[in-house]
């Protein structure tokens, strides 16, 4: 028994994912009879569909659009990034587009028309199903920034004055219409938002509980208009599948699901990987050299200037490398571990800074704890490179000891005392640039680095300096 149940375990832990997207392509390439290829595609989830539509040559797409269904198309289209859906719905007849869109997510439709031609995209919005054409005006009100724009209007929702069954029969009718059936959302005698319902809690509950027994009336909401930044850490806290989006009538417009979330934390983190690496805004492969340059060129002259600087620096300090040349053999050492140790607290800071309600207490406790983590590790790391250097500068050198150590303790300090004002400078500056008004990613990656670079030159020549020609003459 024990051998079986190890052998099966083995296997299972080295049973290989398929390769649903080849095996699709290969499909779509080797079947010839259309029904039996529809047959076997509708056994695919539309994710895979969908990474196979978007490697198949766009002449192929048309034979894809023949094979399936229009709602199937739409699900695919849903999983695709909106630059492809805009190629591909540019491609094919207006009627078709049409039977799309109204098969579409609210939230994902808005998505793929802002990016077709404004003369497609008008008349398709004039021509598409009216209530779906209200719920995409409906978030075209919000800006990119603010969370409404990444709203969908796909939810159930109920009076509060309706007894269970009556709110059951309700939420069986709306099903219809709407997938999102987890969370119910309660509507006042006004019609504003007054709380949520589990579905679960809903089908359980005993006949004649008072439906006011189950409402939640402090399940969390968004206003539309707030911007993303400002609220997508309390999204995240909340952990729930959905979350209702009102407008300043407290009436809901939508909700905000756990996949909306995810696309948005996606989107959130490509700019801030843009801004670490100096660049001032999205860029993709439709944008022009021209503009992607001219993006890039005002970093990259800054810091042309910052390093001209640290070159000057490094001149300074001549006379050190010609009387002591093994000193250049380690300046790359501590210039990364600086950089790296300044990128670390920017990184921490940035996530920090996103709760705007950060007081100047807490802020100072950031630096001060930043600057503790930068001491401890720079105390760990200085340490392992005095012994390990030392021996290694004896052995592979034939420096004698005394000399080795001697510089193995001036690279150690060096390093210490570097990442602590590399943890100081990579807190500091963005917690300064958050309180002017200034973004603080875009004070990021490549200026924080150069600026550290040069505390770690100035660090590490100017000890040399000092403790290995002045003080012990070497």
């Amino acid at each position: 028994m024990v051998n079986f149940k190890m052998g099966t375990d083995f296997k299972l832990l080295n049973r290989q994912k398929p390769d649903y997207e080849n095996e699709i392509i290969h499909l779509i390439h080797s079947e010839t009879d259309l029904k039996v290829l529809r047959k076997k595609l509708k056994e695919y989830h539309a994710s895979d569909l969908a990474d196979a539509f978007e490697q198949i040559p766009e002449e192929e797409w048309d034979r894809f659009s023949r094979i399936l269904q229009t709602d199937e198309i739409s699900d695919i289209l849903e999983y695709m990034e909106p630059e492809i859906q805009a190629r591909y719905l540019g491609k094919i007849n207006i009627r078709k587009a049409i039977a799309i869109i109204n098969g579409m997510e609210s939230d994902k439709a808005a998505d793929v028309l802002r990016k077709i031609s404004p003369t497609k995209r008008e008349v398709i919005l004039e021509l598409i199903e009216p209530e779906i054409r209200s719920s995409i005006d409906t978030i075209y009100l919000y800006g990119d920034d603010e969370i409404g724009s990444k709203m969908t209007t796909n939810f159930i929702s109920i009076t509060q004055g309706l007894d269970l069954r009556k709110a059951l029969n309700e939420v069986v009718r709306q099903a219809a219409d709407n997938d999102n059936l987890q969370i119910i959302y309660v509507r006042d005698e006004n019609g504003m938002y007054y709380g949520a319902i589990m579905l679960k809690d809903l089908f359980v509950s005993k006949p004649g509980t008072p439906l006011e027994e189950l409402i939640s009336t402090n399940y969390p909401f968004v206003y539309a208009n707030e911007l993303i930044d400002h609220v997508i850490e309390d999204l995240k806290d909340y952990n729930a599948d959905s979350i209702p989006v009102l407008d300043n009538d407290n009436t809901i417009l939508g909700i905000i699901t756990a996949q909306d979330l995810l696309e948005v934390l996606d989107e959130e983190m490509s700019e801030d990987y843009a801004k670490f690496a100096g660049l001032s805004a999205k860029e993709d492969l439709e944008e022009t050299v021209f503009a992607s340059s001219r993006k890039r060129l005002p970093w990259l002259l800054l810091l042309l200037f910052l390093g001209l600087m640290v070159s000057t620096v490094v001149s300074m300090f001549e006379a050190v490398v010609m009387q002591l040349t093994i000193v250049m053999a380690f300046q790359s050492l501590i210039l990364d571990m600086a950089g790296n140790v300044g990128t670390q607290s920017l990184g921490v800071t940035i996530r920090v800074l996103m709760d705007d309600s950060l007081t100047g207490k807490q802020k100072f406790q950031l630096v001060t704890k930043e600057v503790k983590v930068g001491f401890v590790n720079g105390l760990i790391i200085g340490l392992m490179a005095l012994v390990c250097l030392g021996v290694y500068i004896h052995l592979a050198k034939n420096y004698d000891w005394f000399q080795a150590f001697a510089i193995s303790i001036c690279i150690g300090c060096a390093l210490l005392i570097s990442m602590v004002i590399s943890s100081l400078t990579g807190t500091f500056i963005p917690i300064f640039f958050k309180d002017i008004g200034v973004d603080p990613a875009v004070a990021s990656g490549p200026l924080i680095t150069t600026v550290n670079d040069m505390i770690g030159v100035v660090t590490y020549y100017g000890l040399a300096w000092i403790f290995l020609i002045q003080m012990l003459h070497f």
